[in-house]
């Protein structure tokens, strides 16, 4: 078995917070911020507005992952092959100007359809802007600045619902959060318009056309193992606010479960930066896989308040620290003109395991039980981990390239 490589060390370190690694940071929270801002109480408006019952509730609401399952593959390609900061600046106007749509829905089929148009460009800019990251960071600080990287969206993903959340309390009125929506998604725009990208040289004897170009092949194991994660995600996100108020009887506690699963996901990026910095990748990732199975697992056993809030904490440190190591494990086995390529098969695997989160989740939900659909959410955690302890660390080993 080889051993893991780690990077060489070296009495003077580059500069990891550039400016324009600082912006595609910005650029990036903005985007995740905006989007699931509304994800929590998508579920409570298709309700209330339109009437729909859970099942139709999931399937409207991943509509957008199907999308961006779609776009992300060719995404990485285009990454790679065109001039990057023209490809973002294109992929996130789009993203931003969808926004507009949902304040103008005026059915649930048109909601449907603009929800779905949206994970185009959505799809497209995350694989963009993590690869314009990469760029223009130093490589002797690629791991850490990668980590770092992604606690931005992550901490996007768990304070922009308790946000949207607080405001709807006091608002009650959609619109206000469909406008603040599309006000945030134009400062990431901004945002990433400022960006210097250093010149690419073009690459000698790079295929004109092969599959690497659309998935990276040689991630197949660790695509399996993130979409088992992503799974999890896709029904705690979509599924708590709505399970919280119904079964637990919390109304106002679904934004301390968000915020407590942010200050999960920000403690363990911080705690888990020295040792990416020093390569320890797949011990990085074993550890927070199990952390989130405890989380995910305490959330289905004992469904209370105390188990509420504590499963945050669980399920915050876990991806935390399982996330940007599984991400550098993708970077690594990657060859250098296919960092595009490495982007978007991780979060095209994470898409496909949220939407089948969102299917299933709605599905269990309406014909069995809000506990049953928490159930699967445990079950795919603790099968993801087993099948990193036992196969994906191995695989990663064997395949890994010299950066």
């Amino acid at each position: 078995m080889e051993k893991e490589l780690t990077p060489a060390s070296s009495p003077a370190k580059e500069k990891l917070w550039n400016s324009n690694y600082c912006r595609a940071m910005v650029g990036n929270f903005m985007l995740f911020f905006s989007f699931y801002l509304l994800t929590p109480l998508l579920p409570i408006y298709l309700d209330s507005q339109f009437g729909a019952d859970k099942d139709l509730i999931g399937f409207v609401l991943s509509g957008y992952v199907v999308a961006a399952l779609i776009v992300r593959p060719f995404s990485g390609f285009i990454v790679d092959s065109f001039n990057r900061k023209k490809v973002l600046m294109l992929c996130f106007f789009g993203f931003f100007i969808c926004f507009t749509g949902y304040i103008g829905a005026g059915s649930i089929l048109m909601f449907a359809i603009i929800r779905t148009i949206h994970g185009l460009p959505f799809g497209a800019t995350t694989v963009a802007n993590s690869t314009v990251a990469i760029d223009v960071l130093p490589s002797s600080r690629r791991n850490e600045g990668v980590g770092f990287y992604g606690l931005s969206n992550n901490l996007a993903m768990a304070i922009a619902p308790s946000a949207g959340i607080y405001i709807y309390s006091l608002t009650d009125n959609f619109s206000t959060l469909f406008w603040i929506s599309l006000i945030v998604a134009f400062v990431g725009f901004y945002a990433v318009s400022t960006i210097k990208i250093p010149k690419r040289e073009l690459i000698v004897g790079k295929p004109k056309l092969s599959m690497d170009h659309f998935f990276l092949n040689r991630a197949w194991l660790m695509a399996i193992n993130i979409l088992l994660f992503g799974l999890c995600w896709g029904v705690m996100s979509n599924y708590v606010a709505i399970y919280s108020k119904e079964v637990l009887g919390i109304t106002d506690g679904t934004g301390v479960f968000f915020a407590l699963l942010s200050s999960g996901l920000f403690i363990s990026r911080l705690y888990g930066a020295k040792s990416l910095r020093e390569g320890k990748l797949t011990e990085n990732a074993l550890q927070g896989a199990s952390i989130s199975a405890v989380g995910f697992t305490l959330f289905a056993i004992a469904p209370g308040v105390w188990a509420y809030y504590l499963s945050a904490i669980m399920i915050g440190l876990g991806n935390g620290r399982m996330f940007p190591a599984f991400l550098n494990m993708f970077i690594n086995v990657a060859r250098h003109d296919q960092r595009g390529t490495a982007n978007s098969s991780i979060l095209t695997s994470w898409d496909c395991g949220m939407g089948i989160g969102i299917l299933i989740g709605g599905v269990l939900a309406e014909y069995v039980s809000y506990s049953a659909a928490f159930w699967a959410t445990a079950i795919s955690q603790i099968s993801g981990t087993l099948l990193l302890l036992f196969f994906t660390r191995r695989f990663y080993r064997s395949r890994q390239l010299v950066s």
